[in-house]
């Protein structure tokens, strides 16, 4: 073995005892990091299976009870599932639901994107008070929001029918007429939920690089072009999120058809989480309401799926 050899040999003994001994103490750091990551999450996961996993299990059991307050429970199988399959009434009030979805959501999405336009185009200061202004209703309760609307549409000294009436417009029984009163409640729940929408739209347009209009400015491209070539497509995933969100509340909109209407007239706002509460107050037999609402459950995640697979299909992908 040559001189140059051998140095190179005691320089590896002395080296890899120093790396053994870093390998050692990377690795008792990491496993002490995990354990205080385990920490932190503990209570969360404990929230979590005690207030949702718990529930939703003790449900899942009582759907194949025939159970009340009054009585023991007794097992009766599929029976109260295919009592709400077969109930007319339970299938009218989903339809009504999607009916509710298509008043709401896309013209919230539309509004909000146009309002959160306007914010990133004007001064620091005007934006701020844009923003504050469009995120009052999202603070204010639903039941307020209610009978601020019910007075709105009041027919015989409502502030809508005295301004139609300056135009020579009969009066309108806007929740009393069952053509008219899902709509009467579906401006308010736009009006309710587009503050939140336009914030998270304006934050997803900040964060979209001011290079790509720069560039797009100097070939030409006039508002439309970059809203359609750069805003929109960046904007895909936010629009996803909001869009399933946006599904999600408003087929299961409960305070406004309650407090407005109470579900009338003729079940017209009846929307599917009032069906399963009047079903829940009225039916001694709770398992009912319990399965109906495991089977909304199924619907809202089966539409929300199907919403996952049409976005990432390999046609809207960048």
């Amino acid at each position: 073995m040559t001189a140059t050899q051998t140095m190179m040999a005691e320089t590896e003994t002395m080296v890899l005892p120093g790396r053994r001994h870093d390998k050692h103490r990377h690795n008792r750091f990491r496993y002490r990091d995990g354990r205080i990551a385990y920490l932190l999450i503990l209570p969360a996961v404990v929230l979590l299976g005690i207030f949702v996993v718990w529930p939703a299990i003790y449900a899942g059991y009582l759907s194949f009870q025939d159970w009340s307050f009054y009585k023991d429970p007794e097992f009766v199988g599929w029976r109260n599932y295919t009592n709400v399959l077969s109930d007319p009434l339970f299938w009218e009030s989903i339809g009504r639901g999607f009916v509710f979805v298509a008043m709401t959501v896309p013209p919230m999405l539309i509004l909000a994107f146009f309002f959160s336009s306007l914010v990133v185009s004007v001064s620091r200061w005007f934006a701020g008070v844009l923003k504050v202004s469009i995120y009052i209703p999202t603070i204010i309760s639903a039941v307020i929001t209610s009978i601020i609307f019910v007075l709105i549409y009041n027919y015989s000294g409502g502030i809508l029918n005295a301004m139609l009436g300056g135009f020579g417009i009969d009066p309108i029984a806007w929740i009393g007429d069952p053509a008219w009163a899902l709509l009467a409640i579906a401006i308010p729940a736009i009006w309710l939920g587009i503050g939140l929408t336009s914030l998270i739209m304006v934050a997803a347009m900040i964060d979209i690089p001011t290079e790509y209009y720069e560039a797009a400015a100097m070939e030409g491209a006039n508002w439309w072009e970059k809203t359609r070539y750069i805003t929109l497509p960046q904007m895909k995933n936010v629009f996803l999120y909001l869009l399933i969100t946006g599904f999600v509340a408003a087929i299961q909109q409960f305070e406004l058809p309650l407090v407005m209407t109470g579900g009338g007239p003729l079940n017209s706002t009846t929307l599917p989480n009032l069906f399963i509460f009047n079903h829940f107050r009225n039916d001694i037999n709770v398992g009912y309401s319990i399965a109906a609402a495991l089977l909304l459950f199924v619907v809202l995640g089966t539409v929300s799926a199907l919403v996952f697979r049409f976005v990432n299909s390999e046609r809207l992908v960048d």
